[in-house]
């Protein structure tokens, strides 16, 4: 066994024992830690350390102590490069003598030799540790060697060596502990050091999470995980088009990163969406139009032409009537409490349930047929859902198709001596008024509200025009019903809204202020005159945000009516959308209105499915509506704007018709039942 001295002066030597440096075969370290090792924390990484001993060699050395009379030592310091060499030899990397370089300190010195050497090493900053990562690169390191030398993921050194580019401003003040890890990962999305500081400065501390810098850094990008269109088209065939893709090495690399270029993604989505509107031209429409980013709110400005189903034949109604008696048969299998199915069995059956419903409402759908005479007038529209996937919408109606197809009806009502009862159906959905009651409008226009405020504390310049606004009606123009003074002025925030919609504490507007509110009080000290030194000193653009939150917090613009859009300027202003701020749900929407003014919607986004679910219960058709609705886009009256007219007004008495239909269906299967029993 190899023994170095340790070099030491006079004074040294009298104050410690002697050290010396000692080459220690692998097999002669007792594997067990040793009693005097200060660590008492598991081990970890043991494999990552063998890698990157099997490839650099043990850049430390251990410190050991004598252990009986055979030559064996005990290790107290090192015990995670001991069990990495242990591993090594285990797996033959190297032999079980390997000599081990350790420093052999005096057993009066052992826990302190220990304590001293996990206590007085200073590990690196991140910042430092970043900056480190990305020297080896720059001495022509590969990223794949390194990972191999740390035994980590390419990616891993990817993600360090993104973060070491960041803008060194925002590495000092992440240093500092005024800027956070998240932060620089959300900003490293592009290398650009101006765009990742103009992200961060110029946005209030309130708005500097993750996700609004990423948003801030990518808002003229698509991102391909969630956009619809990227899904339909494909991250492939947009890349072998040459279209270029921002990738986000901190996120999930099946999100697939920020496409770069919309209108080539806009192409190919129409290219592709071309050859699926030639198969529906031939269906015999009087015209088809392809438009993949086609919204619900865009389709509104169409009636639709109201199909009606026509009679099975003897075979389609043998092929129904097999299908329902094999659903009964089924249900009733899974009904019985005493029949001893798995779960497997149960699952298997349920499937079965739900691919007999499909086959049906298939067959159901070839007997819905549009009246004579209208696809010839009519037309449709090929887009992508929000899925990304393919849809059709047939029966579409322009406003000049419309008039045609009425004169039309009016001919033919003529001619049948129909006349007057084809003109009094015209005055009916003319005439047709909004059906929601008071309850629901105001529940409705809370949602309104809170998205209304959530919109004015995102523009401070409207925020501004208000506040002004109401100043000088009472200032300037002496406008004693406007307001006050700027001494008078009250800011009385509305915040009662649950009263009128118990789900408003949930909703992203709502929980958004709530958010904002929170952020700025943190901030903002509460004593008065410490209150109006600290606003003194804030920018301008700071300024102008605060304001925009207390405004933002004092709209109130509850309503009693479907038709009641108050505060309208303000919402154009902001360019509310409510698309954005709230979904048509059972419990929100179609549980509170009347079953025809629930199927008024449906044929609006789904009219397909108005028969059959005019046949349902109410709740049942109030869950079928919501799961019809979701990713539509479909709003109510009450919700949409200026540009966005109501189909529904249009309609009520084809729902009517749809609904007298069914009960006299209803009445006839009755009568045919009695008759039977007679």
């Amino acid at each position: 066994m190899n023994t170095v001295d340790m070099p030491g002066d006079s004074t040294l030597e009298a104050a410690v024992p002697a050290q010396s440096m000692v080459l220690v075969p692998l097999s002669r370290l007792r594997a067990r830690p040793s009693k005097r090792n200060v660590r008492r924390k598991a081990r970890t990484s043991i494999a990552t350390l063998a890698a990157s001993i099997r490839r650099l060699g043990l850049l430390q050395n251990l410190a050991v102590i004598p252990f009986g009379d055979d030559g064996d030592f005990e290790v107290v310091a090192g015990g995670r490069r001991l069990a990495a060499l242990k591993l090594l030899a285990k797996k033959r990397r190297i032999p079980e003598d390997w000599p081990v370089p350790c420093l052999r300190v005096a057993d009066t010195l052992a826990r302190t030799a220990s304590l001293t050497e996990n206590v007085q090493r200073e590990a690196m900053g991140p910042v430092e540790e970043l900056l480190a990562w990305k020297s080896l690169v720059a001495e022509g390191r590969s990223v794949e060697g390194i990972a191999a030398d740390f035994g980590v993921m390419p990616l891993v050194v990817k993600r360090r060596l993104r973060l070491a580019n960041v803008s060194p401003r925002l590495l000092a003040d992440y240093q500092a502990g005024t800027a956070t890890l998240e932060q620089l990962m959300a900003l490293a999305i592009t290398d650009d050091h101006a765009a990742q500081e103009a992200a961060f400065y110029d946005s209030p501390a309130w708005q500097r999470s993750p996700e609004a810098l990423r948003e801030h850094l990518t808002h003229d990008e698509i991102d391909a995980s969630r956009d619809a269109l990227a899904r339909f088209v494909g991250l492939e065939a947009y890349e072998a088009a040459g279209g270029g893709v921002r990738r986000d090495l901190f996120s999930d690399e099946r999100q697939g990163g920020y496409l770069t270029d919309p209108g080539l993604l806009d192409t190919l989505a129409r290219h592709k969406l071309a050859a699926v509107a030639e198969q529906v031209q031939l269906e015999g429409w009087s015209w088809v139009e392809v438009a993949p980013r086609a919204t619900a709110a865009e389709l509104h400005v169409f009636q639709r032409v109201r199909r009606t189903r026509r009679d099975p034949s003897r075979t389609e109604a043998k092929r129904i009537a097999k299908l329902e008696r094999k659903q009964n048969e089924l249900q009733d299998r899974l009904d019985d409490g005493d029949a001893d199915l798995s779960e497997d069995g149960e699952r298997a059956l349920q499937e079965e349930l739900d691919r007999l419903g499909n086959e049906l409402e298939a067959l159901e759908q070839t007997l819905m047929v549009y009246p004579p005479g209208a696809m010839a007038m009519a037309g449709a529209v090929v887009s992508v859902d929000h899925m990304g996937g393919v849809v059709v919408h047939r029966g579409l109606l322009r406003e000049e198709e419309v008039k045609a197809l009425r004169a039309q009806e009016r001919q033919e009502a003529g001619a049948a001596g129909g006349e007057r009862n084809g003109h009094d159906g015209d005055e009916a959905d003319d005439s047709a008024k909004p059906g929601i009651s008071e309850k629901l409008a105001k529940r409705l226009s809370a949602h309104r509200t809170a998205a209304l405020q959530a919109e004015v504390a995102r523009h401070p310049q409207v925020a501004l025009v208000a506040v002004v606004h109401r100043l000088a009606l009472r200032v300037v123009l002496d406008s004693y019903g406007s307001g006050g003074s700027p001494v008078d002025i009250i800011a009385t925030p509305q915040n009662g809204f649950a009263l009128h919609a118990p789900d408003i504490g949930d909703s992203p507007a709502a929980m958004g202020m709530v958010k904002v509110r929170e952020a700025w009080a943190a901030r903002l000290p509460k004593e008065p005159k410490a209150l109006f030194a600290e606003l003194l000193a804030l920018p301008q653009g700071e300024l102008l945000s605060l304001l925009a939150v207390c405004v933002a917090s004092t709209v109130g613009v509850l309503a009693s009516r479907e038709d009641e859009t108050p505060a309208a300027e303000l919402a154009e202003a902001v360019r509310l959308d409510m698309h954005d701020w709230w979904t048509p749900t059972a419990e929100g929407y179609f549980s509170h209105v009347s079953k025809a003014k629930a199927l008024e919607a449906v044929l609006a986004f789904a009219p397909d499915h108005v028969t059959r679910l005019s046949k349902l219960k109410k709740a049942e058709m109030a869950s079928e509506a919501e799961r019809l609705a979701a990713g539509t886009g479909w709003l109510p009256v009450m919700f949409r704007g200026k540009a966005e007219p109501s189909p529904e007004t249009s309609t009520s008495s084809r729902i009517e018709a749809v609904l007298a239909a069914d009960e006299a269906t209803a009445e006839a299967e009755d009568r045919e039942e009695l008759a039977a029993v007679a």
